[in-house]
């Protein structure tokens, strides 16, 4: 079945490039999102006013209905005993694992974090502050993901959000796997629920008898997740809306072919996921399709990983280098990669728009997902063109600090006043002129 992997190949004689990088860009979004004539958005839309108008209740039948728990409201948290049996039970050298990626995440983020930027000079300053309450979504995927609990909330920590509350879908025996409980504990985090989906998302939004509503929700999820955040958005904050994971590679002849190739099925394994090699070597792009076929065969998920190769990923090959960086720009991916010898960072220089930008043949994605310090939480489908990856300073928020004496407000007040006037806003610059009288 490899062998159809061939068709992903674009060579640089196929003038039909661009509209095969659109048909890419458009699968992606069809991925990601939940339209209006979707009739899963009608499905989301019910579930979501279920949550609202009947709260606890609801999540009962929707935990039962989609993960076949069966829960009572005092059971959605997870009691204290059981983090703490977790951590208890963890292997040591996975937790020293663990421990090393949570030093480096909170170096990272503490060493960014921009809340020591309030000033204030010339009548008008900035105060920053902690988010109060943040919710974080854990993916309850067959295979447990505790790098998703370090890399959301550490960042919120650093930040100093005095409440976390994270939900999971009870998805190993009929709970959380205890790796993220384990997690969860190592950091102090005691708010724990066994609930999930988008019907988990609508209780951290609106609030329910049991989860106290809280201020922004982040992390990863599913399409039904996603759109519950988007749906979501403005009653609270959200971090992105991530769709499949993604990776794009620039590479040129000096680059590892099966290299490549592992790093592409790294996130293809995701399903969905999509990979994306840029390149101006012929000769490399088909090393790259050869070892795709040969190392997907190895694999566990191998089917699937093989039809997303089919249905989201793409080998093309530019005239030039500089095509190549155009092009990566537009596609603005998750995660891109450069390897291209010692060009590898002059070539990364010229990239604005990416989630995290990985130079060099020895910085696969996997050392930004689980070890460097920035966190893994990126934007996907070419939202890198306006959304950043999470990081500690979304957990604050800005507040505008004025303040003018008499002859400050003095100075400024003809003027003020003039701007009201032209506005027809009488009541404004009469709040002005009520001063100036005095």
């Amino acid at each position: 079945m490899a062998g159809n992997l061939a068709k992903i190949l674009i060579p640089s004689s196929d003038t039909k490039w661009h509209q095969k990088i659109r048909d890419l860009h458009k699968k992606l979004f069809e991925a990601s999102y939940f339209l209006p004539d979707d009739e899963r958005y009608e499905q989301l839309m019910k579930i979501l006013s279920a949550v609202r108008k009947r709260q606890d209740q609801a999540l009962i039948e929707f935990t039962d209905k989609f993960d076949k728990v069966k829960l009572t409201a005092s059971k959605f948290r997870v009691n204290s005993r059981q983090l703490e049996d977790a951590h208890s039970s963890i292997d040591k050298d996975l937790l020293s694992a663990i421990r090393k990626s949570i030093d480096n995440v909170r170096k990272y983020q503490q060493k960014i974090f921009i809340t020591d930027k309030s000033s204030f000079s010339n009548g008008a300053g900035i105060k920053y502050t902690p988010i109060k309450r943040v919710g974080i979504c854990v993916p309850g995927a067959s295979a447990p993901l505790p790098s998703t609990v370090i890399m959301t909330a550490v960042p919120a920590q650093v930040a100093g959000v005095k409440e976390i509350a994270v939900i999971s879908p009870p998805r190993y025996q009929g709970s959380i796997h205890p790796v993220i409980l384990a997690v969860c504990y190592e950091l102090g985090i005691d708010e724990v629920y066994r609930i999930g989906g988008s019907h988990a998302v609508a209780a951290l939004a609106y609030g329910t008898q049991t989860i106290k509503k809280v201020d922004k929700i982040v992390g990863p999820g599913n399409t039904w997740v996603q759109m519950a955040k988007k749906q979501v958005f403005g009653l609270v904050d959200i971090d992105s809306i991530a769709g499949p994971s993604e990776i794009l590679i620039i590479a040129n002849d000096k680059a590892k072919p099966a290299w490549l190739a592992a790093d592409m099925l790294s996130q293809a394994e995701h399903s969905p996921g999509s990979a994306v090699l840029f390149t101006d070597s012929q000769r490399l792009a088909e090393n790259v399709l050869a070892e795709l076929e040969k190392q997907v065969k190895k694999l566990d998920r191998s089917q699937q990983t093989i039809k997303c190769l089919e249905d989201f990923s793409a080998i093309i090959v530019f005239e030039n280098m500089d095509d190549c960086i155009s092009q990566a720009n537009n596609f603005a991916p998750e995660h891109l990669e450069v390897q291209c010898g010692k060009q590898s960072k002059i070539i990364a220089e010229k990239i604005d728009n990416a989630g995290a930008i990985f130079i060099g043949d020895y910085t696969p994605v996997a050392v930004g997902d689980y070890w460097a310090g920035p966190s893994h939480t990126l934007p996907t489908g070419m939202t890198a063109k306006f959304f950043s990856a999470l990081s500690s300073n979304d957990f604050i928020k800005s507040t505008s600090i004025i303040e003018y004496d008499k002859d400050k407000l003095a100075q400024s007040a003809a003027d003020i006043i003039r701007l009201a006037q032209i506005e027809g806003l009488d009541a404004h610059a009469k709040s002005v002129q009520i001063r100036r009288n005095k």
